[in-house]
């Protein structure tokens, strides 16, 4: 099945919230726990931002979105204690937040194809490198990174406000020999 990816507009803001909510909610259960809180994260003001600004991407399948991430410049402020492989300005790496896929499209390929166009994407805007966290134990995140080339690096407690001080694992893709895709 073909899927659309494309920046979020304010328009699509309360089925941006309500795709992060049935998310939350499918994954209630599930034996990897990503951490998420319904309006805690990612919180009503960080997506209403991350769109407006343009930074927010969605995956649509007949007209419903399945798959959301925000890529921005932004970073959790541990990043900055890291000794990071790639050398590179603030504005020259970009980070995935808030990944996901809503549980009835997850395992076919949905994730890896908006990791890739992210990218693409980073590619075309000159970045050096994607940087980004997973919560330790989020075996699927985990593995889905390191099949698209993403570097393991370390394991850093980092706070947010829905784990609290929790421990992350951090992963960089260089893109200066990455060809694109």
């Amino acid at each position: 099945i073909f899927m659309i990816i494309e920046k979020a507009t304010i328009e699509q803001y309360e089925d941006v919230r309500s795709f992060y909510h049935s998310l939350i909610d499918g994954l209630q259960d599930s034996i990897y726990d990503i951490g998420w809180k319904k309006d805690i994260y990612p919180e009503p003001e960080y997506l209403r931002s991350s769109i407006t600004k343009g930074e927010l991407f969605i995956g649509i399948i007949d007209g419903q979105i399945i798959v959301a991430m925000v890529i921005n410049h932004e970073s959790n402020e541990g990043y900055q204690n890291v000794d990071w492989p790639t050398k590179a300005n603030a504005d020259e790496v970009m980070g995935i937040h808030a990944l996901g896929v809503h549980p009835h499209y997850a395992g076919h390929g949905y994730a890896k194809e908006l990791v890739g166009f992210a990218i693409k994407y980073a590619k075309e805007n000159n970045q050096k490198a994607i940087r980004l966290d997973v919560l330790k134990g989020n075996v699927p995140a985990e593995k889905l990174y390191s099949s698209m080339g993403f570097k393991y690096l370390c394991i850093l407690p980092m706070y947010y406000e829905d784990t609290g001080l929790t421990d992350y694992e951090l992963y960089e893709l260089s893109l200066q020999r990455v060809s694109i895709l």
